[in-house]
C-alpha cells in the first residue's frame, strides 16, 4: 500500500488536486500498473487508499479542510471541557484527522487555540468597526459594548472559556492565545479611541486604560449574567438595555463636557 500512496501524493502534486479528487487512471498510472490492477489491490473500492493517505499524515480532501474540521471540533471540546482539558489527541478523534497534520497546520496546541479564538471571539467584528467606524463617540462606544456582548454570547461560548482559564491560571493557554490575538485587537482599539482623544473628546488616558474602563464592567456582568439569570428577583435588563446602561456609564466616566473639550490632546500608549 506504501508504494500507492506515494504514486497518489505525486499524482495530486501533479495536477494540484486533493488526493480524493485524483481519478483512479492518474493514480494508476503514476503507479505503473492499469485501472484494473489498481483497484484489485484496493479491494475494489478507493476508500482504502484515502485512509492509507489519512494514516500517512495527509487529508486526502473531498471533505472540509483539515484546518477548517479541526477548528469546529477544538470549539466544541473548549465550550464542553475548558481550554486546559483540551488535548489535540481529542481535537484529531473528533475532527477524524491524524495528529501529524494538526501539528503541520497549526503548529501545535496553542497555535490551534489561537486560530479558535479569532474565529470566535470579537476580534473579526472589531476589526471591521474599526475599518469603517462611526463619526460620533457615543456610536463608537455603543458598538463596541454590542460587539463584545456578542462575542460572549456566540456559540460555541469560547470567550468565557477562554476569560475563566485566564483568570484561573494567568501562566495557562488562554494567556498565550491573548499574546497572540492582543496586538491585532488593541489596534483596532487604537483606531477607534485615539481619534476621539485627539479631538478633545475622551480623557487622554492610556489606551489600556481606556479599555479596561470599557470592558471591565461589561466583562464582570456578562460572566455573571447566567448565575444571576437563575437568582428570582434579580431583575436583570435586557442585554440591549445592558448595553445602553454600560456605554452611558463609559462616557460619564471618560468622556470630555463640550466646556473641557480643547482638542489637540494625544493618549499615551500603555
Amino acid at each position: 500500500m506504501r508504494e500507492l500512496v506515494t504514486a497518489a501524493l505525486a499524482a495530486a502534486k501533479e495536477r494540484g488536486q486533493d488526493v480524493a479528487d485524483v481519478p483512479l487512471t492518474a493514480i494508476a498510472a503514476a503507479a505503473g500498473i492499469s485501472r484494473s490492477t489498481l483497484l484489485r489491490r484496493l479491494g475494489g473500492s478507493r476508500a482504502a487508499l484515502d485512509e492509507a493517505v489519512r494514516e500517512a499524515g495527509v487529508d486526502p480532501g473531498g471533505r472540509p479542510p483539515v484546518r477548517e474540521r479541526a477548528i469546529a471540533a477544538a470549539a466544541v471540546l473548549v465550550a464542553e471541557r475548558g481550554l486546559g482539558e483540551v488535548t489535540l489527541d481529542a481535537v484529531a478523534d473528533r475532527a477524524d484527522c491524524s495528529l501529524p497534520s494538526l501539528h503541520t497546520v497549526f503548529e501545535g496546541r496553542d497555535g490551534l487555540f489561537a486560530a479558535v479564538f479569532e474565529r470566535h471571539s470579537a476580534l473579526p467584528d472589531l476589526e471591521a468597526l474599526a475599518d469603517d467606524p462611526p463619526e460620533r463617540l457615543e456610536d463608537v462606544v455603543r458598538a463596541l459594548h454590542a460587539v463584545f456582548v456578542a462575542a460572549f454570547a456566540h456559540e460555541p461560548r469560547i470567550v468565557p472559556a477562554v476569560f475563566a482559564d485566564l483568570l484561573g491560571r494567568p501562566d495557562g493557554p488562554a494567556a498565550r492565545v491573548m499574546a497572540v490575538n492582543l496586538p491585532r485587537a488593541l489596534d483596532s482599539l487604537d483606531r477607534l479611541l485615539l481619534p476621539h482623544v485627539r479631538a478633545g473628546r475622551l480623557r487622554p488616558l492610556p489606551t489600556s486604560v481606556l479599555v479596561q474602563l470599557l470592558l471591565g464592567p461589561l466583562l464582570n456582568h456578562v460572566l455573571m449574567r447566567p448565575v444571576l439569570e437563575v437568582v428570582p428577583g434579580a431583575g436583570l435588563p435586557s442585554m440591549e438595555e445592558t448595553v445602553e446602561i454600560f456605554a452611558d456609564a463609559y462616557l460619564r466616566a471618560v468622556a470630555l463636557p463640550a466646556a473641557e473639550s480643547g482638542g489637540g490632546a494625544a493618549a499615551p500608549r500603555g
